[in-house]
């Protein structure tokens, strides 16, 4: 497996073949944080001595057009306490751990609070696809900003499981609000915007939606990914949504669990051989309580023979 940018350098393409061959065989574990305290990676050392391979960071600090002054009390704590974010991943990924991101992405103009949220601003997705448009170059002004945020990573070459506009399949983030295939349009976009014009070749590109027809082409995708959230309890190798992922694209892509509310069940992986190449744990409640998943259970996920923990030794 190679990724689908043909200039992408030398540790993204050791970092997907790695992903890859590990299919069915063992799964990385990852966790997100959504602060730059990290207390989720502190709780699942506590617990169970060991840290998860991949770990996710957020980047909503980042957005260029965040309108502080309009959100509540919840809203500017989110930002503050996101801020500093690529410091921290920056020495992850020196130390051989495995990165991927998550931006929530304030909308590029207007808005208002956490403007990420569809119900939060009026901006138009649809129009970023018109020629002319101060949507459109709006766009581009956030993205060559985070570009100049991410270039650090790739002179580096710190590899980065990047996954944009993210669960697309509902309404509930601007980019999703007229439709995956406006998000999918978007991700072109993007893809080559960062790797045409930035030249970001460090990026692995993962899409992150279970819908065909949302689907932007195998030739921009590295990864397909979907966000499960079961009922709590659920013991689960997610096997049903993998078969449904898979419908996507008759291409053999690596597949993961961007993100999961429940952790998946390592006996039955073990037993089943569900190809997910990685998960990814949300944040906050996810992992500090025991509301989702109980100690017991996040000390047999990180036990387990089946499971990659920290470091993973690519």
């Amino acid at each position: 497996m190679v990724p689908v940018n043909p200039q992408a350098s030398h540790n993204a393409r050791k970092l997907l073949q790695y992903l890859t061959a590990l299919g069915g065989r063992r799964i990385v574990t990852g966790q997100h944080t959504q602060t730059v305290a990290m207390e989720e990676i502190d709780e699942i050392r506590k617990i169970t001595g060991k840290e998860p391979a991949l770990r996710g960071f957020e980047l909503l600090a980042y957005s260029p057009n965040i309108r502080y002054e309009t959100g509540d009390e919840a809203c500017r704590t989110e930002i503050d306490e996101n801020r500093n974010t690529l410091e921290h991943a920056r020495e992850f990924g020196r130390k051989g751990g495995i990165i991927t991101f998550t931006w929530h992405w304030y909308s590029p103009i207007g808005g208002w609070d956490k403007s990420f949220y569809s119900e939060k601003t009026e901006f138009d997705p649809e129009r970023v696809l018109l020629q002319g448009t101060e949507e459109r170059e709006a766009f581009y002004h956030d993205l060559d900003v985070m570009a100049g945020c991410l270039e650090p990573f790739a002179k580096e070459d710190i590899p980065i499981l990047w996954r944009p506009f993210h669960e697309s399949e509902g309404g509930w983030f601007w980019w999703g609000r007229k439709g995956p295939a406006v998000a999918a349009k978007l991700y072109r976009l993007q893809y080559d915007r960062f790797v045409n014009v930035h030249h970001l070749n460090n990026l692995l590109w993962v899409w992150n939606c279970p819908l065909k027809e949302g689907y932007p082409g195998d030739d921009v995708v590295d990864i397909i990914s979907c966000d499960l959230y079961p009922p709590k309890g659920t013991r689960t190798d997610y096997r049903r949504e993998y078969e449904d992922l898979m419908t996507v694209t008759q291409a053999a892509k690596p597949a993961a669990l961007a993100e999961v509310g429940v952790l998946p069940d390592m006996d039955m992986l073990e037993k089943s051989r569900v190809p997910w190449c990685y998960y990814m744990t949300w944040s906050k409640e996810f992992v500090l309580s025991e509301e989702y998943n109980s100690h017991d259970a996040l000390r047999r996920v990180y036990d387990s023979r089946y499971a990659v923990t920290y470091p993973a030794n690519i």
